[in-house]
């Protein structure tokens, strides 16, 4: 398993983020959504395309917020949470997710 984690897709911004971890991260949690297709309102089909959208859009936003982090010289942002870097830390991914979430279901759903 040592080549797993090997390839850095923005080591400037955020360097313990892997291709390896993204495409796992990505596969793993599409094909989790589209199990659990009995509890949404969608087909397996579009809660794997929603799980895919939102998968990639929280990577995305954990990315974003990493780059706007190392821009401003900052580390954590914020101390509440000891070692955890802080409330936004722990919700970077869904500040993106989450609406473009709600405008597709609202759009294609409603």
């Amino acid at each position: 398993m040592y080549y797993l984690g090997r390839h850095r897709i923005a080591p400037g911004v955020s360097p313990n983020k892997t291709w390896e971890g993204f495409l796992g991260g990505i596969l793993a949690a599409t094909l989790l959504g589209s199990a659990l297709w009995w509890a949404t309102p969608f087909t397996p089909l579009q809660a794997a395309g929603m799980s895919l959208v939102i998968t990639l859009l929280g990577f995305s936003g954990g990315l974003v917020m990493s780059a706007i982090k190392r821009d401003r010289g900052i580390k954590d942002f914020g101390t509440l949470i000891a070692g955890h870097g802080g409330i936004l830390d722990r919700i970077d991914s869904i500040c993106f997710a989450a609406p473009v979430f709600f405008h597709l279901t609202r759009f294609f759903f409603t």
